[in-house]
């Protein structure tokens, strides 16, 4: 990560810093009693006082670096998929509206060159606005920073239909799946689209911005179809992020693929030049596929459930995430264990053995998803809530595909969540410099 040498270091926000410098005083508070309690008197204030300042800077600082934090906006690969997993997310789905290929391909190019600079937190446009129109820039993110925000754009199968002339060029990868044991419930107006953007920071301001601003350019091409917002990341990819927990409580993606584990991300993230059937279909490779799935959480009928049974589903020790045949969290899995009854330690339905690599061909998945909330569900007086599962992937069809037909028959978890939207989209590689835009060799003629 690195600050863009041509823009000023935004200041630090004003939220966090007021919650950062509550929290300091909150804590110096404290501090002040024991003093005062033990007759330090004026001289100990004094020091404290002194101490309070130099937290107070400590927690500016440390509040401006993340603010200012940049990923790389241009590379080889999108940012978003390896990029250590931020904590904030706003992902959109839109469809095209436009017939014609041109309005279609100059808003890729819109999105690249507005994601360019909101990237480094700057507004979408550097072009002055003239008092009598609208503002370029909606204005929310203004003086936020960056906060280490990626954005990454994706083309659903949907877009390869007649409209564009882009039939042949679907991979067969992106062929839709049809309906996986799991799926029967996926809604329609949750699921699906031509176009999809998936923006992350650790600042909520700052994904709302991005996509608000990037829906809005579309307007006249494409139009929203549905969105979510999520929160505190379900999964770690970065080397040094702990396993955070889903809302059941248990960690989640243990095993997940890290972004310094290279092998991995060749094997099972990155589509590769011998994935192609031919030119029509060279322009994926460096890409990734992006799969979600909005899973609703039966948060109510989980927390009446038993401890023991939790962990029965799971296969794990809810405190510290190890299997329950012993070890911590990162121990293998000893799935021949059996107890005193003679019966298996981890269930043959529970869902570790389920989405197990070894019990699966090998099949890993790199998983960036985040915990949701809807507020309340006005049909059931309940809480909308759950997993919004983000997976990126090679190949679908072999991998989300696989696991999600095993799992949606006969995963024990099955009894407490429901898939009810989500959808498939092709991820192209990165953009390489100014000029260039999201999927520009899928709209170039394919060379042989």
């Amino acid at each position: 990560m690195n600050a863009h040498p041509d823009t000023p270091p935004p200041g630090p926000s004003r939220r966090r810093f007021l919650g950062g410098a509550a929290a300091t005083v909150a804590g110096v508070g404290v501090g002040l009693g024991v003093g005062g309690a033990a007759g330090f008197g004026l001289g100990t204030a004094r020091a404290d006082a002194a101490t309070t300042a130099a937290v107070d800077q400590a927690v500016a600082a440390t509040a401006t670096s993340r603010a200012d934090a940049v990923v790389d906006f241009y590379g080889g690969h999108q940012a978003g998929v390896t990029t250590a997993a931020q904590e904030r997310l706003m992902f959109a789905a839109l469809d095209v509206t436009t017939t014609d290929v041109t309005e279609l391909q100059r808003l890729l190019g819109r999105w690249a060159a507005m994601a360019a600079r909101m990237t480094r937190g700057e507004p979408v446009s550097s072009s002055p606005t003239k008092p009598e129109q609208p503002p370029f820039d909606t204005g929310e993110a203004m003086d936020l920073g960056p906060h280490s925000l990626t954005i990454t754009v994706g083309f659903g199968p949907s877009l390869f239909d007649d409209r564009f002339g882009l039939a042949d060029r679907r991979p067969a990868a992106l062929a839709p799946f049809g309906t996986v044991p799991g799926d029967a419930v996926m809604r329609p107006e949750l699921s699906d689209g031509d176009l999809c953007i998936q923006a992350c920071a650790d600042d909520p301001q700052v994904v709302f911005h991005a996509i608000r601003n990037l829906v809005r350019a579309a307007r006249g091409t494409a139009t929203l179809r549905w969105s979510q917002l999520g929160f505190g990341r379900a999964s770690a990819t970065g080397a040094g992020q702990s396993t955070p927990r889903n809302l059941f409580g248990f960690k989640d993606g243990t095993r997940n693929i890290h972004a310094d584990d290279q092998a991995a991300l060749d094997r099972w993230v990155w589509v590769d030049a011998q994935d192609s059937a031919g030119p029509a279909t060279d322009w994926m490779t460096g890409g990734s596929y992006l799969v979600a799935r909005k899973i609703r959480m039966e948060i109510e009928s989980w927390d009446t459930d038993e401890l023991s049974d939790q962990e029965k589903i799971f296969g794990r020790v809810k405190a510290t995430g190890a299997p329950l045949t012993g070890g911590d969290e990162f121990t293998a899995v000893d799935y021949e264990a059996t107890g005193s009854d003679g019966q298996p330690v981890i269930d043959v339905a529970a869902h570790i053995r389920l989405a197990g690599p070894e019990n699966n061909g090998g099949v890993r998945l790199l998983r960036r998803g985040y915990n949701y909330t809807d507020g309340q569900d006005p049909a059931t007086g309940k809480l909308a809530a759950g997993l919004f599962f983000i997976a990126f992937q090679r190949d679908p069809q072999a991998q989300f595909k696989v696991l999600q037909t095993r799992l949606g028959k006969s995963d024990l978890l099955n009894e407490y969540i429901a898939h009810i939207g989500g959808g498939l989209w092709a991820c192209p590689p990165g953009l390489s410099a100014v000029g260039d835009w999201y999927g520009k060799a899928l709209f170039s003629p394919a060379t042989s």
